[in-house]
Parts: C-alpha cells; sequence; structure tokens
C-alpha cells in the first residue's frame, strides 16, 4: 500500500485547493492519503489584519497538522505552497528544519517527493520554488517524481515540468491546472509503487 502525504501551507486558499485535488487523485490512484497542513508560525495579529487570511485560517483549523510522524509514516509526499520572493515560505522552512533526527537515522531516504506552488505572477518565482523545495530533498536522498511533460494537462496548465504551478489574482486561479495537478498526484502514487515492487 502506498502511504501518500499531501503536505501543504496556504494563506488564502489556493494551495489548499491544489491540495484536496491531489488528495482526490491519490485516492483514485489506490494510496491512503493524508491531508495535511504546515503549522503556522506567523503571528496572530499578522493574520487578523488580512481579512482573507483569517478567513482560510478558520476554514481550515480541524486539518491536521503535519508532524514528524506522518513523514515518516509517508513513502509518498506531494508538497503544495505559495512563492515567497522566489523560495519556500518561511513556514515551510521552519518545518523542513526539525527533520534532522529523521534525516540523520536514514528514515526520510528514498520518499517518493513531489511539489507543486502559486505565485501572483507566472514568471513570480514558481519554477525556482519547485527547484528549491527539490534541493532540500536531494539532502535527504528523496526520489523526485516531476511531471515533466507526461500528460496533455501539463500544457493547458501551463507546461511547468517541474510541478504544477498557478498564478492567481483577485479573480482567483489564472490557469486551469485541476487536471495537471491529478495527474501529477498519480504520476507520483505511481512511481512509489513501482519502486516498492523493485
Amino acid at each position: 500500500m502506498t502511504n501518500l502525504a499531501v503536505i501543504y501551507y496556504s494563506m488564502t486558499g489556493t494551495n489548499f485547493k491544489l491540495a484536496n485535488w491531489a488528495k482526490e487523485a491519490g485516492e483514485a490512484a489506490g494510496a491512503t492519503v493524508k491531508l495535511l497542513k504546515i503549522p503556522e508560525t506567523a503571528s496572530q495579529s499578522a493574520i487578523e489584519e488580512n481579512p482573507a487570511w483569517k478567513a482560510h485560517t478558520e476554514e481550515t483549523k480541524e486539518i491536521p497538522e503535519a508532524t514528524l510522524d506522518d513523514l515518516e509514516w509517508a513513502n509518498a509526499i506531494i508538497f503544495s505552497m505559495p512563492t515567497r520572493y522566489g523560495t519556500v515560505p518561511g513556514q515551510f522552512k521552519q518545518f523542513l528544519d526539525t527533520t534532522g533526527g529523521l534525516w540523520a537515522r536514514g528514515k526520510l531516504a528514498d520518499k517518493v517527493v513531489s511539489a507543486m506552488t502559486s505565485a501572483q505572477n507566472p514568471h513570480g518565482g514558481q519554477e525556482q520554488t519547485i527547484l528549491s523545495i527539490y534541493t532540500m530533498m536531494y539532502h535527504w536522498g528523496a526520489i523526485i517524481a516531476a511531471p515533466g511533460y507526461t500528460d496533455p494537462a501539463l500544457f493547458e496548465a501551463g507546461g511547468n515540468p517541474y510541478g504544477t504551478s498557478v498564478s492567481v489574482d483577485k479573480n482567483g486561479m489564472k490557469e486551469n491546472v485541476e487536471n495537471a495537478v491529478k495527474h501529477q498526484a498519480k504520476r507520483t502514487v505511481n512511481v512509489a509503487k513501482a519502486l516498492a515492487d523493485l
């Protein structure tokens, strides 16, 4: 059985939506899936100042936070988060910085990992954010399951071979990425299954 952890960070809901599509596709591909959020480290006052952030925080308060036990449980992981100045949000980096003990015991090696992101602009650091996640995963000894150009849905979503990325403005997502997310999740599960059969 493939255990898939879909781990996201989202301020206003975009990456929560991407993560939910990945969860649906992972389950359809036969995986046992946990939908988990990165623990929030921003101050309550910062959240309160942004009505959309505050509303999303309230909307998702029942979603469990990712833990080190979840990372050890999973043999496949999909990360989804917004880009911040061409790299990952501090919340995600803070979480990964707690994984040293697992890493030292070899518990993160051979995890199948894929990543997704969002930004306001198509050239706002989306590809670099995904690649920065993969750089960290190389240190784990993870197996990267990038979507490449393995399905027409990738072209419809903007053609990012590293992982699904979407541009978002006040009207919502600019590209239609649902099918790309679902293909990426299915591919991640299938790679994990193939490795388990070796």
